[in-house]
């Protein structure tokens, strides 16, 4: 981004200024991978806003991918992975590595990066505090030739089953903000990779959140002609899963709004996390960035 780019987005944001302590209060559960986490310059900015959006009296809950660094890591130990409808099927040994990476490295990258930027963070993993039990997540597809449904093993994936929310509205009077990677327990030892869309929206719904914001690497939701569209409704998104307009990885992602609306979440922001400050631009301008989901 040039430099009168970034003194336009500065501006912008301290017009709105005056606004920013309309959410105060409000929980604001945030997605955050993609692009966003891969460069350093657009990682420090998402550090700076989540800061931010705490000073102002919002309750900013982060919840992490790492799909790109897991990919890497299971490169480096030859470790073969596959995505099915955009999630990724995880056996015995992919699932102690996406532990590892985004319980490990990435989640405390990311609690340094906020810290850094004059926040206060703790990273945690839905283990922890069984903030986040889950189960086997069982899907079916209907062969095109046959049309018989076949169950499809995606492994170790699983899907929320509870959250204990005690855990997170612990830190809502404090100057913490949690950042969770999505992994979740079973009430049999199990650990499970869970999407990390699927685990915002699960905990949004739990939290009663006014938000929840999933940074991707598009402009938002896209149409069938491949442009963005700038509002939709809950039944919109439900016709554009069921006429096949919605593909790849943004059927877990609409999957996602419709439960979180569903569970009670006042809007769904699908942005993109590769422009600047785009959490800032979304919540306290009047125009807006990206898809909006309503109820």
């Amino acid at each position: 981004m040039t430099d009168g780019s970034h003194h336009q987005v500065a501006a912008t944001l301290v017009e709105a200024l005056p606004y920013m302590r309309r959410f105060a209060g409000a929980t604001f559960v945030i997605k955050y991978g993609g692009s966003a986490m891969g460069s350093a310059t657009l990682a420090h900015d998402f550090a700076r806003d989540v800061v931010l959006l705490k000073q102002v009296g919002i309750n900013p809950v982060v919840v992490h991918g790492g799909g790109p660094q897991i990919k890497g890591m299971l490169d480096r130990l030859k470790i073969k992975s596959e995505f099915v409808e955009g999630l990724r099927v995880t056996d015995a040994a992919t699932v102690e590595i996406v532990e590892m990476v985004l319980a490990g490295s990435i989640n405390k990258q990311i609690v340094t990066a906020i810290q850094a930027a004059g926040g206060e963070a703790v990273g945690m993993s839905g283990k922890d505090g069984r903030l986040m039990e889950a189960t086997k997540l069982v899907r079916t597809r209907r062969d095109p030739t046959s049309h018989i449904e076949e169950v499809l093993d995606l492994g170790f994936v699983g899907q929320p089953s509870q959250i204990r929310t005690e855990v997170l509205t612990a830190f809502e009077k404090t100057q913490i903000v949690p950042v969770i990677a999505p992994i979740g327990w079973g009430a049999d030892g199990q650990t499970y990779n869970v999407n990390a869309d699927t685990a915002a929206g699960a905990i949004a719904a739990a939290l009663r959140a006014r938000k929840l914001i999933l940074l991707t690497d598009v402009d938002g939701v896209l149409g069938a002609d491949g442009q963005r569209i700038s509002q939709l409704s809950a039944a919109d998104a439900r016709a554009m899963l069921a006429s096949g307009v919605a593909s790849g990885g943004m059927i877990p992602k609409l999957e996602t709004c419709l439960e979180a609306l569903r569970g009670g979440v006042g809007a769904v922001h699908v942005l993109d996390g590769r422009l600047p400050h785009v959490l800032l631009l979304e919540t306290f301008t009047e125009a807006g960035v990206g898809t909006k989901i309503d109820p």
